[in-house]
């Protein structure tokens, strides 16, 4: 959930807006920063500045940047990400600019230069920012990756033309690691390797955002003689935004995952989203055997290309666990750690960054005070001040005194059902004239009852801001639930249901037609 703020002589920026799933509240709600603080000070950014595309630096943008209404500036794949989520939520996409690493603005007595660092999205940018005789920069996500798959390396006259700043604030996810995080394109290799020596169908599973894995999964993949297919709405999203911006050039066609049934198993390779065990990612539905098109079978292969995020471990072990009653081969960061590289940077990069730029002082961020507290000591070996581990809702001085720690506000959690709207914002829409929806859904009769096969139809008189992604997957456990041996029995049951959902995600109740088709029984259609 980043969401920094810097201010100079009365007038701010912000950098990055992001949210995070809370996969420990019922129905995986999104969590997004508390702006009550800003509202409080009367703070109001002049601009919105984006140091990459990751959720938990993108993902509160929508939610929260109509309360500003400032420019938002990003590189063109965090702009393109972007714009998608202000077209699904209603918002014009005007205050979206994009910029290209290397390029600079001023804003409001601010200059604020973008420079590329390497990271697992493509990008990912650190931003120089000068407010008067202050210069500072703010890392965003990074490590030195020599060997990229996308992009170039990190470019050190860039960062050694910044030298002396006043001060850094600097990612410390991996302050703790010693010596320096692996290579892409050591992963590459390995991934090209590892998949030669697999039977059967091959499913590898890594973060969607991470499109120098993607591309790596597919070129292995085609010089393995194996078919790609993708599982997963998200990494159908992003293998798309990278082919519009030139990125997958040599990727390889897609098949369609309704095809895979036609192939042999040796000539399959499906890259799935849910390498964190969410439940209504694909992976878990694979676990769970609630895949229309496919289905895992003894000697089959799953590579896990991430490393759990801390929180996920028990949602990884019960997807774990799901994955081995079809007696398939798991491989993992444990197991396997050549499969996986991390994309933030241990004590040798941080060394290398801070010999470039010749910090004064730090502040660090990101991590847990473990984290935190282990960068202190490398920036105190280095000679750097380094007094504050910063927590959410600190505000903090710099002046010619250094570092002081003004005061700790207060910050409440900020919880948004998926799908919903912002409840602070939601009683205007609600006296709007009854919507209507119109929806379709394409069914096959099962041993077990009924399932959903191909995307929903759906169509609004207004623009209601439904989530597709959370709809069907909410639908897809209804059908699991419900009993009924005809469409007429199973509607009866679904629309209420589908009545209340909406009801409780957009805080008002559309009139709603709903359209059951079997495919697989002739002549047998709901239609009311």
């Amino acid at each position: 959930m980043n969401l920094s703020l810097y201010g100079h002589q009365g007038r701010w920026v912000a950098v990055d807006c992001g949210m995070m799933i809370r996969q420990d509240l019922p129905g995986d709600p999104i969590q997004v920063p508390d702006t009550t603080v800003l509202e409080t000070l009367g703070i109001q950014p002049s601009a919105l500045l984006i140091t990459h595309g990751h959720e938990d630096h993108i993902g509160a943008v929508a939610w929260l940047w109509p309360r500003w209404g400032c420019p938002i500036i990003a590189t063109p794949l965090a702009a393109a990400m972007l714009r998608i989520k202000f077209a699904e939520r209603g918002l014009s996409s005007d205050a979206i600019e994009v910029i290209t690493p290397g390029e600079a603005r001023d804003i409001a007595g601010f200059s604020c230069r973008f420079l590329a660092l390497t990271h697992s999205i493509p990008e990912s940018c650190a931003v120089f920012i000068q407010a008067g005789n202050t210069r500072l920069l703010h890392t965003g996500d990074w490590k030195l990756d020599p060997q990229p798959v996308l992009g170039e390396p990190v470019d050190e006259d860039a960062f050694r033309a910044l030298a002396p700043l006043d001060l850094v604030v600097a990612d410390s996810t991996n302050a703790n690691v010693p010596g320096h995080s692996r290579s892409e394109g050591d992963v590459a290799k390995a991934m090209a390797d590892t998949i030669a020596g697999c039977s059967g169908r091959v499913v590898v599973s890594c973060f969607a955002s991470n499109l120098a894995r993607v591309l790596a999964i597919g070129r292995a993949a085609r010089r393995c003689g194996r078919r790609v297919s993708l599982l997963g709405r998200s990494m159908e999203r992003m293998v798309g935004h990278a082919r519009q911006l030139g990125y997958f050039d040599d990727f390889p066609t897609l098949v369609p995952v309704s095809d895979l049934g036609y192939l042999p198993p040796e000539e399959v390779l499906v890259i799935a989203t849910g390498s964190q065990g969410e439940p209504r990612a694909a992976l878990s539905r694979l676990a769970q055997g609630r895949h229309p098109h496919f289905e895992l079978t003894a000697g089959d292969s799953v590579i896990f290309s991430a490393k759990a995020i801390p929180g996920n471990e028990h949602l990884i072990e019960r997807l774990k666990r799901g994955l081995a009653r079809f007696d398939v081969h798991l491989l993992d960061d444990a197991s396997h750690p050549q499969l996986h590289a991390s994309g933030h940077p241990a004590q040798e990069e941080l060394e290398r960054l801070y010999q470039w730029i010749q910090p004064a002082r730090l502040l660090p961020v990101h991590g847990e005070a473990p984290h935190q507290a282990a960068h202190q000591a490398l920036a105190e070996r280095l000679g750097i001040d380094a007094p504050l581990a910063p927590q959410n809702g600190d505000l903090i001085r710099l002046d010619q005194d250094g570092l002081t720690a003004e005061q700790r506000f207060a910050v409440s959690q900020c919880i948004i059902e998926r799908g919903g709207i912002d409840r602070r914002t939601s009683r205007s829409s609600a006296r709007q004239r009854q919507e209507e929806l119109y929806l379709a859904i394409s069914l096959v009769a099962t041993e077990r009852g009924w399932a959903r096969i191909g995307r929903l139809m759906l169509d609004t008189s207004h623009s209601l801001g439904v989530d597709e992604d959370s709809f069907s997957d909410w639908l897809d456990d209804q059908l699991d639930e419900l009993t009924a041996d005809t469409l007429s029995a199973l509607r009866h049951g679904l629309y209420p249901r589908i009545l209340a959902w909406l009801h409780d995600h957009l805080q008002r109740r559309p009139k709603l037609e709903l359209q059951l088709m079997a495919t697989d029984m002739e002549g047998i259609a709901g239609d009311l």
